[in-house]
């Protein structure tokens, strides 16, 4: 449950991320002839980081949640 939740809530930090950043509404997609390496790799090391960021946040607050509860 808090994986999907994690995995909507960094969709949504990305893609105002990507649209601040880049002024472009959506991010490449790596198989779009359209763009660049160069512009595929920066959008996929940023999406990375802010799932990664995100994961690490969800995680660490269910267990202070968890240990709260338990007290372990």
């Amino acid at each position: 449950m808090s994986g999907m939740l994690g995995g909507a809530v960094a969709g949504a930090i990305f893609k105002q991320v990507w649209k601040f950043a880049s002024g472009k509404e959506d991010a490449p997609q790596a198989t779009s002839a359209e763009y660049g390496w160069g512009e595929i790799l920066v959008a996929a090391a940023i999406q990375g980081a802010i799932f990664g960021v995100v994961k690490a946040a969800i995680d660490r607050s269910a267990a202070g949640s968890i240990h709260r509860a338990t007290g372990k």
